[in-house]
């Protein structure tokens, strides 16, 4: 049965919230590239910071705009205005699903961070898990930036007009904006890149995407490795989902793709059924290069060159146009 469940009321959710903040029991994560989490204690000292920069100051953000009459859009169908907030579902979002569920229902297997066994310049974000009682846990997210990191071995502290070593290991600015909230099923975006650039989700680039990986199914014979279809190769390869943005699909045939990876000497395999064979991501960027004509032969010097940006030049003046 598929599930119905109403969107969250964010004004409802941040009138009620505002009753209990002070009551609401804090826990601290970071998340690293690979959106592994780890927990991380705080001090008391710093437990009102948290507070005010995480947790009040979204619930602020949103009953502020109940009065000044924010409206929340889908992200999907929408882009970043004033006074908007942008609403998507946590289960579109696969790495920020990956990431809560670890939390919620693996507790257990995540690891207290270390600086010595993970290096805090590998972390890509912090999440504060808010919990009330019984009610569901809700989450507020925020980028790390590793330019607002101070490594304590090469940093100093000015303390009362003295210059004196950083003692601690690290240094963090926290953000100071919002970012992302997330309450129960939904994600709340206050920053769009933020929110883009922490989970990778560029939806209308995927849409986009979507439809040239349908093309290219169409116009192609793809042969894959066990467990591997083009479509979640292509999810997991960034620079191909750009790539794909501007792609003429079907200019170059199957069976000029075959030539023109064995004029290139690229190690890209067919099988008996002229199918072109994809093991791996790799083997995916070279099929994309072939079909997008990204690579040449220099006339010069016979070497071969991926090409990384191409512009079309006009035709030569005087000459008539081929075709």
């Amino acid at each position: 049965m598929a599930d119905t469940a109403e969107p969250t009321d964010v004004f409802l959710w941040a009138n009620q919230t505002d009753r209990i903040k002070n009551e609401i029991t804090l826990e601290l994560f970071v998340f690293n590239k690979n959106y592994t989490p780890y927990s991380i204690n705080f001090s008391k000292e710093l437990e009102s910071q948290l507070r005010a920069m995480f947790l009040y100051d979204a619930i602020n953000t949103v009953n502020f705009g109940a009065g000044t009459g924010m409206s929340v859009r889908d992200y999907e169908m929408s882009e970043a205005e004033e006074n908007v907030l942008l609403r998507t579902e946590l289960a579109k979002v696969g790495r920020a699903e990956t990431l809560i569920n670890l939390i919620e229902k693996e507790r257990g297997t995540i690891e207290p961070f270390s600086e010595t066994d993970h290096e805090f310049k590998r972390v890509k974000g912090i999440a504060l898990r808010c919990k009330e009682a019984d009610k569901p846990a809700f989450y507020i997210v925020k980028a790390v930036q590793q330019s607002n990191v101070l490594p304590g071995a090469v940093s100093w502290e000015l303390n009362g007009g003295t210059l004196a070593p950083f003692k601690a290991d690290i240094g963090v600015k926290m953000p100071a904006d919002n970012q992302v909230l997330i309450v129960d099923k939904d994600i709340f975006i206050f920053n769009q890149a933020k929110f883009e650039k922490l989970f990778q989700y560029e939806y209308k680039k995927q849409l986009l995407a979507d439809a040239k990986v349908a093309e290219i199914e169409k116009a192609y014979k793809l042969s894959f490795a066990d467990g591997l279809d083009l479509q979640s190769l292509v999810r997991e390869r960034k620079k191909i989902v750009n790539k794909l943005q501007k792609m003429e699909i079907g200019a170059v045939t199957q069976e000029q793709a075959i030539e023109y990876a064995d004029t290139m000497e690229l190690e890209l395999m067919s099988d008996e059924k002229d199918q072109i064979i994809i093991m791996d991501g790799n083997d995916l960027d070279m099929f994309v290069n072939l079909i997008n004509e990204d690579y040449i032969t220099s006339e010069l010097t016979g070497k071969r060159y991926e090409i990384k940006s191409k512009k079309l030049l006009g035709e030569p003046e005087g000459e008539a146009p081929r075709g």
